[in-house]
Order: structure tokens, then C-alpha cells, then sequence
């Protein structure tokens, strides 16, 4: 099986002494490609940094919710010419995180925006973090439209109704290890299976949402681990593993307009 990471952090510290052995772990699994998403202007830099020499790599450039108190028109010029690299792929993760409000509400709703509409212009599709908004994200996302706007919502963890309106506007949804969890997958579960599968794509957000079985022997995340989520979301769907992870490694190309022979 070909299986695309597509959101993790390899840039995060919880792999500077052996990132060598993470990423050959990952293609020890079948782990072809992995998109190393980004969370500030740092991160940015890193993220493009690791693409450019690890085999299989790619990044993203962004501000996180939780850091739009910190962002300024000058971080989003540099993330800007970041972009110009041809290792970048997609815009984030940006959104919305009402939950542990790192930075006020309406702080974040203006970053949110302003990033929104230069990966717009860019045409870069768009990774989205949406946590306890209450619907927010929808609500500004319908303030401004775009029928050409490509993106995915990461780590999915809403309800069918708003499942619904993120089909309806053409996203990808990403399914994390989450899924494997016994009580608290239990919900996404259940509205997996109504996912049609041109729109699923599966992730880690490494070194976070350790799945199971791993959860059980070990805290860091790692993008081999994405496999368990791909097993589990077979099973959940009763489909073929092999079979839906060529629709995933499809729909990951698609998504971040990668040509699939890469």
C-alpha cells in the first residue's frame, strides 16, 4: 500500500534527535509521502527547510489559531515568499480554536481572514482547524465564498450537520487517530461511514493523536502510524484496505495538486 501522511509536524522538537529514523520508519510503512504543516512564521521555515531534503516531504505555510496574537503583516509577507517554493503545497493549518483561547476571538476570526484570502490568491488549497467554534468557521467561511477554493478540514471532529456543509463547499475531511479510540472515536466512527470516499484523506498530526495500538506503548506520534489509522477506517467502512488506500493516495494528490506518479 501507497499511504500519504497528510498533516503532521515534523518540525516540532519531539523529533530533533532522530528524525532520520522517524521518516525511515514511515517509508518502512508504506508511507510514500507526508506534509509537514506549519503553525507560525518558525515553523514556516522549517517545515519548507525539512521538505527540501527529505525524500517524500512536502510542507505547508501558516499561522495556527493559537498563535494569531503573535502574527503581523510582515509574518504573513515572509510566509508568503515561502510559498514561492515548490515543495509548499497548501495554506495552514489556520482557523478557529475557541477551546483553550491562546488568542482572543476576534484576533484570530482577523488572521483567519486575511490568510484565507491570500491562499485564494495563491491557489493554495487550505488546511483548516476548527475546535469548540460553534459553527463560526462555517459562518465566516460563507461570508466569503470562493467555488475555486480548495481544502481539507483537519482532524475532523464535528457533527453530521456540519460534516455536511464542509461537503457541501468541496472539502476534504482528515481523519486522524481519533478514529481507533474507543470512546472518544466513537462518534467519528459513525459518521465516517457516510463519507464518500473521494473525499476522505487520513493523517496523523504527528507527534499529537497517537492511534491505537501505538497509543498503547508509546506517547509521540509518528507519521508510520498513519497505517493504523488507514487499517481502522477500512474496517470501520468494511472496505478493502488495499482498495481505499489507493482511493486516500488519490485523494491526497488531488488535494494538495501533487502528481500521483511522485
Amino acid at each position: 500500500m501507497k499511504i500519504f501522511d497528510t498533516h503532521c509536524h515534523l518540525d516540532d522538537r519531539a523529533y530533533k534527535n532522530d528524525i532520520g529514523a522517524v521518516v525511515n520508519r514511515a517509508h518502512a510503512a508504506g508511507v510514500c509521502a507526508m506534509l509537514s504543516v506549519a503553525t507560525d512564521k518558525q515553523s514556516s521555515q522549517k517545515a519548507v527547510a525539512l521538505a527540501e531534503t527529505i525524500p517524500g516531504l512536502y510542507a505547508s505555510v501558516g499561522a495556527h489559531p493559537h498563535d494569531a496574537k503573535d502574527v503581523g503583516e510582515s509574518d504573513l509577507d515572509f510566509m508568503r515568499s515561502l510559498s514561492q517554493n515548490p515543495r509548499v503545497k497548501a495554506w495552514g493549518e489556520i482557523g478557529l480554536d475557541f477551546n483553550r483561547m491562546h488568542s482572543p476571538r476576534d484576533i484570530q476570526e482577523d488572521w483567519f481572514i486575511a490568510q484565507l484570502l491570500i491562499a485564494d490568491e495563491l491557489g493554495l488549497p487550505v488546511i483548516f482547524h476548527e475546535r469548540d467554534s460553534d459553527g463560526r468557521l462555517l459562518e465566516l467561511l460563507n461570508e466569503y465564498p470562493n467555488r475555486e477554493r480548495k481544502g481539507v478540514v483537519h482532524c475532523f471532529s464535528g457533527n453530521r450537520l456540519e460534516l455536511e456543509q464542509y461537503l457541501e463547499m468541496g472539502f476534504f475531511i482528515g481523519i486522524t487517530g481519533i478514529l481507533t479510540l474507543k470512546d472518544r472515536g466513537a462518534g467519528l466512527r459513525e459518521l465516517s461511514r457516510d463519507i464518500p470516499p473521494d473525499r476522505l484523506v487520513v493523517e496523523t498530526d504527528a507527534p499529537y493523536l497517537t492511534p491505537a495500538p501505538e497509543k498503547n506503548r508509546t506517547r509521540r506520534n509518528e507519521p508510520a502510524f498513519v497505517r493504523s489509522v488507514l487499517l481502522k477506517l477500512a474496517e470501520v467502512r468494511k472496505d478493502d484496505p488495499e482498495t481505499l488506500a489507493s482511493v486516500l493516495w488519490e485523494n491526497s494528490c488531488r488535494l494538495y495538486q501533487i502528481p500521483q506518479s511522485n
